[in-house]
């Protein structure tokens, strides 16, 4: 989610008329280290004392929980936080570490880490996350699960290649089966979820229809970019990690580059990219273009990726009252 940072001072809560109290939530596999209201609390990272500390959390007035995203071991905290009703903001990592190196702290340990956080929630207010869908939650899961086994499936071909004796070809021959058939199946699993859902259906629909976007991509950049359809084509860019940094300082003119953002998002994007230049005569003519300005092939590819993102981002923003134009959408 976008953080929408502020530097003005704290919000006030109109019902308690109290300034929110910041908790900072340090994740680890197995253990939270909260700092609350100046002192430090370890606690195991399982459903009891999660319950307990949601418990604890509801007596403080206009409490807001802040923690950073850590690869998934902060979901069963999100979710009970979110079923108990306490604000949460899920965060970028890299954030809170530049705000901590902001202020001199080069040190980093769980008790460090959970100061700053509060720290970081005091100083820029980030907005809170909203709680996602149990659609959204299968749609994420799913399409996760569908892009590891299209890798293993990808690493399992080029193996082949160098297997000579029969029956470890035959034996591989039925990995690949096997992996094919697990990959039908949870296609057809992501079809059953969106008929189910109208809206996902109708977003799935709006995006499968732009020229050189197939389902696979649809999907995968709507589990992972939920926001898309919400958002300016700057913020968009951003998010995904395909805003181009500006370095320069006096004379020094560096070299633009991309990165951060959702890496799942850029590596769906990227090989819809590559069938865009080639069938999708508007980004094709796009491409070209920068080619024929002496860009790399890469870079331009970028920017195609960059572009095709924007459209889809103001695609689904007009859905049903702007229909997509006949040249770049699907015949």
């Amino acid at each position: 989610m976008i953080n929408h940072m502020k530097t003005n001072a704290p919000a006030v809560n109109r019902k308690t008329d109290a300034a929110p109290v910041y908790v900072g939530v340090d994740v680890a596999k197995a253990t939270l280290q909260v700092h609350r209201q100046g002192r430090q609390t370890e606690l195991s990272n399982t459903a009891a004392p999660r319950a307990k500390l949601c418990r604890e959390l509801k007596t403080l007035p206009s409490v807001h929980v802040v923690c950073e995203a850590t690869g998934g071991y902060e979901r069963d905290l999100v979710g009970a936080l979110h079923k108990a009703k306490i604000p949460v903001s899920v965060v970028n990592p890299a954030r809170v570490r530049a705000a901590a190196q902001a202020l001199g702290q080069r040190a980093k340990t769980d008790r460090i880490d959970a100061a700053m956080l509060s720290d970081y929630g005091q100083r820029y207010q980030p907005q809170p996350t909203p709680p996602a869908s149990p659609t959204q939650h299968q749609l994420v899961a799913l399409t996760q699960w569908l892009k590891q086994l299209i890798e293993a499936r990808a690493m399992a071909k080029i193996q082949a290649e160098h297997h000579h004796d029969p029956f470890v070809k035959k034996q591989h021959q039925a990995l690949l089966d096997c992996y094919q058939a697990h990959i039908k199946a949870v296609e057809d699993k992501l079809q059953a979820l969106v008929q189910k859902d109208q809206e996902l259906q109708q977003r799935a629909e709006t995006l499968d229809a732009i020229e050189g976007v197939g389902s696979r991509t649809a999907l995968m950049v709507l589990a992972h970019l939920p926001e898309l359809g919400q958002l300016n084509r700057q913020q968009v860019a951003a998010l995904a990690g395909l805003a181009p940094w500006t370095r320069e300082s006096g004379t020094m003119k560096g070299l633009r580059c991309i990165g951060g953002g959702r890496p799942e998002v850029r590596l769906a994007l990227y090989m819809s990219a590559l069938s865009a230049v080639r069938f999708n005569p508007v980004l094709r003519a796009f491409y070209q273009r920068l080619i024929a300005k002496g860009k790399f092939p890469k870079v331009a590819l970028t920017a195609v990726m960059r572009k095709l993102l924007i459209y889809m981002n103001h695609q689904l923003k007009a859905l049903t009252d702007q229909p997509l134009s006949p040249v770049q959408g699907k015949s």
